[in-house]
């Protein structure tokens, strides 16, 4: 079994006072037991987070730019074939005095209805078929799109803009810059957005488009089990409710894997923060040695861990 957990940890004073605070006793004991065998990623600037890297890694893909988008078509059991795809994420921008924020795009309130009816506005004027466009829609707050000029193009994760200054996030790729700018004039325009005025709601004034490439790798392997609960509450900023999914998992799945571990089974662990992921293993046990660790069970300090990541 191999567990990935992201959003674990992120770079910040207050993060990094909440995990202090924090009492995981499962992780602690079932650090103890296993061995760091793997750390990807050292910078929280890169455009592309750690679990991002960890997942790519685990297709069998070792590059910077990630087709994010035809994997999660080929997850979703559409087949992508031989395209250049991208993630389109409709979003607002609030612009502040000394920064532009990108808001995450529950704060719009979009129903699906909603969520097709803007995509389907937007399909003629910035996606036409005519020119090698397609559309997908995969949810509501995600849309895929292909092009032959989306192949390659670097762009930052959704996760790394969310509530923080879109613009140290621009991609430099031109027709990437050029994408973003049409979007933003479509969508002022749109009656669609002078509808939500009217209710009060915030206007989808912008989109972010991310995960360009061809799909390439493979699937992810079938022993993988991905748990994202840390990511909305981490991207939000609130670290009450992080704390609170933390100690959920503590209780829950990580406690479930160390009677795992301790029971002679095999376990890889990848926990995910801001900058690095780090993977711990197993290693192989003779029956005295889980004896002893049963008794005498070596513990990790968590918080340290942690921030490492």
């Amino acid at each position: 079994m191999h567990l990935l957990i992201s959003h674990a940890s992120a770079q910040e004073p207050h993060v990094e006072a909440a995990l202090r605070e924090l009492e995981l006793p499962a992780l602690s004991q079932l650090l103890g037991l296993l061995t760091a065998t793997e750390t990807l990623g050292d910078d929280d600037h890169a455009p592309l987070p750690p679990h991002e890297l960890a997942l790519a890694r685990l297709r069998g893909v070792d590059d910077d730019a990630l087709p994010v988008a035809a994997w999660r078509l080929r997850d979703a059991g559409v087949a992508p074939g031989d395209a250049a795809w991208a993630l389109v994420t409709p979003i607002h921008l609030a612009v502040g005095a000394d920064q532009v924020t990108a808001l995450a795009p529950a704060t719009l309130g979009l129903t699906e209805d909603e969520s097709r009816a803007f995509l389907e506005a937007l399909t003629p004027e910035v996606f036409p078929a005519a020119q090698g466009w397609a559309t997908r829609w995969l949810a509501v707050d995600t849309w895929a799109v292909s092009h032959p000029s989306l192949d390659g193009q670097m762009a930052a994760s959704l996760d790394r803009i969310l509530n923080r200054a879109v613009e140290t996030w621009m991609p430099t790729s031109r027709p990437l810059r050029t994408l973003l700018n049409e979007l933003q004039m479509v969508l002022h325009d749109l009656p669609l957005n002078q509808a939500r005025d009217t209710r009060g709601l915030r206007p989808v004034n912008a989109a972010w488009v991310s995960g360009c490439g061809r799909d390439r790798g493979h699937a992810l392997p079938a022993d993988l089990l991905v748990d994202t609960r840390l990511r909305e509450p981490m991207l939000a900023g609130d670290l009450y409710a992080w704390s609170e999914s933390w100690k959920a998992l503590d209780a829950g799945l990580l406690s479930e894997a160390l009677h795992h571990v301790r029971g002679g089974g095999a376990l890889q662990l990848t926990l995910c923060g801001e900058r690095a992921a780090c993977r711990w293993e197993r290693r192989p046990a003779g029956g005295w040695q889980r004896l002893k660790e049963r008794f005498s069970a070596p513990q990790v300090q968590v918080a340290k861990a942690l921030e490492a990541l």
